[in-house]
C-alpha cells in the first residue's frame, strides 16, 4: 500500500514555496508520492480571475519535471463546474484503490474545514496532513466537534516559514518587479514568454479548494 499525498490549489503560478512544503510533507510523512491537484473552478474563487488551465498545467509540468516523487492529477481540470474536495478525493480513491491518501493542507485551512463542502466525507477519505504555521492558532477541539470524522485523522507537520504567495507574484509581474527566486527559473521564463499577469489581478487565498 502506497502513501499518497494530495496537494490541491490553483497554482497560479506554482512557486518555490509550494515545492518546499510538498517536499516537507513527503519527507516527514514518508509519502511515496505527492500529487499536485490543480483546481478547475475553485468554489471559493468563483468570479475571481484565474489563469487558463493550460497555462497553470504547463507551469506545473515545468516546476516538477524530472522529480519522480511528484506528479499531477487532472481530476479537477477535466470536469466542469465547481470542484469540491470531497468529490475529488472520492475519484482519487477509485483511481488509487488500496493506497492511503493524505490531504495536504495548511493550519488555516484546517481551522476553516467546518465551512467546507461535506467536511466529514473529506476526513473519512483521507488523513488530514496539516502544516503548522507560525502565528496561526487553531482550536482542534472545535474542529473535531464540528467535523467528528476528523478525530484521529489529523497529522501535524512542522513546516518552515515560507513568505511567498502567488498573489504577490502576480502583483510583482504586473508592476514590472522581479520574481526571480520566487518561482523556478523555467516557470519565470514561461510567465514572461506568455505575458501572464501583466495586468493586476485580484489577490486571492492560496488555500486548497473547499
Amino acid at each position: 500500500m502506497a502513501r499518497l499525498g494530495i496537494f490541491g490549489g490553483t497554482f497560479d503560478p506554482i512557486h518555490l514555496g509550494h515545492l518546499l512544503i510538498a517536499e516537507e510533507f513527503r519527507e516527514q510523512l514518508q509519502l511515496d508520492r505527492v500529487l499536485f491537484l490543480p483546481a478547475g473552478q475553485p468554489p471559493h474563487k468563483i468570479g475571481r480571475p484565474i489563469s487558463p488551465v493550460q497555462h497553470r498545467l504547463a507551469m506545473l509540468h515545468l516546476a516538477i519535471g524530472g522529480e519522480p516523487a511528484f506528479g499531477i492529477s487532472y481530476v479537477d481540470v477535466q470536469r466542469p463546474g465547481p470542484c469540491y474536495t470531497a468529490d475529488s478525493l472520492a475519484i482519487l480513491r477509485s483511481q488509487y484503490p488500496g493506497d492511503e491518501l493524505f490531504f495536504l493542507m495548511g493550519e488555516d485551512s484546517l481551522a476553516d474545514l467546518p465551512n467546507w463542502h461535506d467536511p466529514n466525507r473529506i476526513a473519512a477519505q483521507a488523513i488530514l496532513a496539516v502544516a503548522l504555521r507560525p502565528g496561526v492558532t487553531i482550536d482542534l477541539d472545535r474542529v473535531i466537534a464540528a467535523v467528528p470524522t476528523a478525530r484521529d485523522r489529523i497529522q501535524l507537520v512542522r513546516a518552515p516559514l515560507i513568505q511567498i504567495a502567488a498573489s504577490d507574484i502576480r502583483r510583482r509581474v504586473a508592476e514590472g518587479r522581479s520574481i526571480r527566486y520566487h518561482v523556478p527559473r523555467e516557470v519565470e521564463d514561461y510567465i514572461y514568454a506568455n505575458q501572464l499577469y501583466v495586468q493586476a489581478v485580484t489577490p486571492s487565498t492560496t488555500a486548497p479548494g473547499a
